[in-house]
């Protein structure tokens, strides 16, 4: 619970748009994790839930819930915030998140740079996250 609480609801109640300094790779992973985790939550809501209350049909509801969209909405800025946070704690530009938009390719090279370690000490975008 405590990392629910430093990780994930830290990040959006006081980080939601911050694009500058430096996040470590247990608040990205754990963002990522919990993040995934109430998508699934919010999916099987929706299909079992809401979708019946609202009359979709099981192939709408798989294109993706009601719930599921907000969830989407409300997150889609903080996790954009975090993953380039994340590449300047390797000492990458947060341009490079653009690579997002290169197929297959452009994921591959992000998820690399989210496994690296941090790059120690100060760089130019702030104080190493972990406090060396």
């Amino acid at each position: 619970m405590e990392q629910f609480n430093r990780y994930f609801l830290d990040t959006i109640k006081n980080r939601y748009a911050q694009f500058g300094g430096r996040a470590s790779r247990s608040e990205f992973w754990y963002f990522t994790l919990f993040y995934f985790l109430a998508d699934i939550v919010a999916a099987v809501i929706d299909a079992f839930v809401l979708g019946p209350i609202l009359g979709m049909t099981p192939e709408q509801v798989s294109q993706g819930g009601y719930l599921q969209m907000i969830l989407v909405l409300g997150l889609f800025i903080p996790s954009i915030a975090l993953a380039v946070r994340r590449l300047h704690d390797i000492g990458k530009s947060g341009w490079w998140y653009l690579l997002v938009f290169i197929p297959f390719i452009g994921w591959v090279v992000l998820i690399y740079f989210y496994v690296l370690d941090s790059q120690p000490g100060t760089n130019e975008y702030g104080e190493n996250p972990k406090g060396f």
